[in-house]
């Protein structure tokens, strides 16, 4: 066997939560390898939605341009449109990804970043890139074999799968990133709760000019409703643009208790036809793939030295795009951790609010998504077409809806509350932002519980009580105009303090840990012209909140108090897990 290579952590896979550990890690100078069993990153568009928490991260990481530079903007994603071909009728649309325009106002009001659809075979090679450039080490065709762990660190066996031969790789902590069937998390015996395979489906990327069907329309999804459609137990195939407007991806679904079809060039053609409902437009089949859906979350995410991120801890379908949006958050709830704690700053002990913290958010998306899958059904139901029946009967049903009988005004008005109600997939605000954690690492300030104005699935709703992520306001700094979230993480906490809050500064000057300072206010080096960050900081001038490297507020104090050394102090020592 070959000499043991070593490092601080390895990282198995290098999707978005592999990817994003290591950038992350290697932004924060934490010495990684990743290692993938594939020759290559990701080569198909798989997961795509990028919300605005994801991009407020790689806008922090330093990739959100990037992002941006190859995404289809925000713009041409929200006209989802139930169809019964691309070419067929149309039955309705909803405005999604933020495009209501009241929607939309909440975003702007939410964050500095817009979301975008950046298809995964292009987001890989952003944060993959990065992380390289800022020091992780890459290895290709490397297969995850087996690990074991002690005291001091985790020994991990690969195999290289072009050589042949077996090495041991030995890390202070190993992130297992490998995906839905994670023989990390198996290896680790990360208790599951929910099934696997529970529909199946199949993706099929082709290119085609769609551009007279899609382009006044433009939108990331286009449902079909037809005979014979079914993805993952919804009465429906999927038409997704890749890349507008000749870039696609079909999602057509099987019966997984009879296993996947033959997936021949012909079989995807036709399957193609049937969507688009165009049998003259030339079609590329560039690929065909089968997948399955799955309702499974970890109930912890970590044993010992090793932890799991992404897939490998919340597996469910691609309903409300939280997949690689969560992945993404996990790495970067975990990477500053590891950090703090390699370094010697922070205990081991403040790795345990990883799962404290990151376990409630992937039942959530689980739970979330496959709810989605159901609230579909309403939409069949008004045109009759949950019975079985033939073809023919479900093609009368579509019609019925343009008579000019009672009967037809009724079905009309079923299916537009029908498809008005998928907002709670297409524009689940307030799943992408109201994410609130309860840890050890998270100081309580005795305020009430908090409760929500409006429903908390749709609606983002800003505050900045320990536990949440610090709200969004714009904020001036000589000429600059910048977000109160630019002015935290970094790798560092941030306490934030106005007029008055010198005693504030003082007490995080002589932390022994770093803390920036952010002081607010007229004459000062932040500025308030908008008075926003006044209304939204929820404390008065002199009081204070400390940030973490995350950008979740950590600890709050209303009020200038002379006690600011002791508070700062004793709350760092929970946070940082030597209390």
């Amino acid at each position: 066997m070959s000499p043991v290579v070593e490092t601080d952590v390895l990282i198995v896979g290098s999707g978005p939560a592999g990817a994003s550990a290591a950038l992350a890690l290697s932004t924060y100078g934490v010495p990684n390898i990743v290692v993938t069993r594939y020759a290559s990153l990701a080569d198909t568009p798989r997961a795509h939605i990028t919300n605005q928490r994801t991009m407020e991260v790689l806008r922090d990481l330093g990739v959100e341009q990037d992002v941006i530079a190859q995404a289809t903007g925000q713009h041409l994603m929200g006209n989802t449109t139930f169809c019964t071909s691309l070419a067929g009728e149309e039955l309705g649309r909803v405005r999604s990804w933020g495009n209501d325009p009241l929607v939309q106002a909440a975003h702007e009001l939410a964050s500095p970043t817009r979301m975008c659809d950046m298809p995964q075979h292009l987001m890989e090679p952003v944060l993959v890139d990065a992380a390289v450039a800022r020091g992780t080490s890459l290895r290709f065709q490397t297969e995850y074999l087996s690990h074991t762990q002690d005291a001091d660190g985790v020994t991990v066996t690969v195999r290289d799968r072009l050589r042949g031969d077996t090495y041991e790789i030995r890390a202070k902590y190993l992130i297992g990133a490998d995906g839905g069937r994670s023989k990390v998390a198996e290896d680790a015996g990360l208790p599951m709760g929910g099934q696997m395979g529970v529909a199946g489906s199949i993706n099929i990327v082709f290119e085609a000019d769609l551009a007279k069907y899609t382009a006044h329309r433009p939108s990331t999804l286009y449902w079909v409703l037809a005979p014979g459609a079914t993805v993952g137990g919804i009465g429906a195939g999927l038409v997704r643009c890749v890349r507008p407007w000749d870039e696609w991806m079909i999602v057509w679904g099987y019966d997984v208790t009879a296993g996947a079809p033959d997936l021949t060039t012909e079989y995807a053609e036709s399957v193609v036809r049937q969507l688009v409902g165009d049998d003259e437009i030339p079609v590329t089949i560039k690929s065909s793939s089968a997948w399955t859906v799955n309702e499974m979350y970890a109930e912890t995410y970590s044993n010992g030295r090793v932890f799991c991120a992404g897939d490998a801890t919340h597996r469910h379908p691609p309903s409300n795009g939280l997949g690689s949006n969560t992945s993404i958050q996990d790495s970067y709830n975990l990477a500053w951790k590891l950090k703090l704690v390699l370094d010697g700053t922070a205990a081991p002990k403040l790795l345990d609010s990883y799962t404290a913290e990151r376990a409630p958010v992937g039942k959530q998306v689980v739970t979330r998504a496959n709810q989605s899958i159901g609230e579909t059904a309403p939409i069949f139901e008004a045109l009759d077409g949950l019975s079985p029946q033939t073809p023919e009967q479900l093609w009368a049903n579509i019609a019925a809806r343009k008579d000019t009988t009672e009967a037809a005004e009724k079905q009309r008005a079923r299916l537009r509350e029908a498809i008005a109600f998928k907002v709670y997939e297409f524009n689940a605000h307030g799943v992408d932002l109201n994410q609130r954690y309860a840890s050890d690492a998270i100081v309580p300030d005795g305020t009430p519980a908090e409760t929500f104005a409006r429903d908390p699935e749709l609606h983002h709703q800003p505050t900045s009580r320990p536990g949440a992520r610090i709200p969004h306001a714009w904020i001036t700094s000589g000429t600059r105009t910048l977000s109160t979230l630019d002015t935290v993480g970094k790798g560092r906490f941030t306490l934030l303090t106005g007029i008055g809050g010198e005693g504030w500064v003082r007490a995080a000057a002589a932390q022994g840990t770093e803390i920036a300072t952010v002081v607010v206010g007229p004459g000062q080096e932040y500025e308030d012209p908008y008075g926003d960050w006044a209304r939204l900081s929820e404390i008065s001038d002199a009081g204070a909140l400390l940030v973490r490297p995350d950008g979740f507020v950590a600890f709050r104090h209303a009020t200038a108090t002379p006690d600011a050394g002791t508070l700062l102090t004793d709350a760092l020592r929970q946070i940082l897990g030597h209390a």
